[in-house]
C-alpha cells in the first residue's frame, strides 16, 4: 500500500470514529459507483450525510476544502443518489459534510488536527 492510501485510510479511519462517537451510524464506507464515490455514509436520527474526506500532510498549502470542487462535488452527488436508490432509505434531512484531515508525514502517519464542515455543499449547487 503506497504512503498516500495509508494516509487517506487513517483520516478516513479518523472520521469514522469521530462521526460514531457524536451518535452517528456508519452505514457504510467507500461506497462505489462507475462515475462517483462515497468515503462515508453516516445516519443519525431521520439525517443522513455523505461525507467526503480530505487527507493532507500537516501544513500543506492545499486546505483539502477547495479539491470539493465542482466537479467532486458532481460525482458525489451522483453517488447519493445510486446510494439512496438501492438502498431505498429514508430520511428527512440529507446532507453533504466534508472532513479535512491534518496528518503526520511518518511512515505510520498520525492524526493532528481534523476541521468537519457540516452542509459544505448542496446538491443544486452542482
Amino acid at each position: 500500500m503506497s504512503v498516500s492510501s495509508e494516509r487517506g485510510k487513517t483520516g478516513e479511519a479518523y472520521v469514522r470514529e469521530y462521526l460514531s462517537s457524536n451518535g452517528w451510524d456508519i452505514v457504510s464506507a467507500n461506497y462505489r459507483i462507475r462515475g462517483g464515490e462515497i468515503d462515508i455514509i453516516a445516519k443519525k436520527d431521520n439525517i443522513i450525510t455523505f461525507v467526503e474526506v480530505k487527507t493532507r500532510k500537516y501544513n500543506s498549502l492545499d486546505n483539502g476544502l477547495d479539491a470539493v470542487d465542482r466537479k467532486k462535488r458532481t460525482f458525489i452527488v451522483r453517488a447519493a443518489q445510486r446510494y439512496i436508490e438501492e438502498t431505498a432509505c429514508t430520511f428527512t434531512e440529507l446532507r453533504f459534510d466534508v472532513a479535512v484531515v491534518s496528518i503526520t508525514t511518518e511512515s505510520t502517519p498520525r492524526v493532528l488536527e481534523m476541521k468537519y464542515y457540516e452542509n459544505a455543499f448542496d446538491a443544486f449547487d452542482i
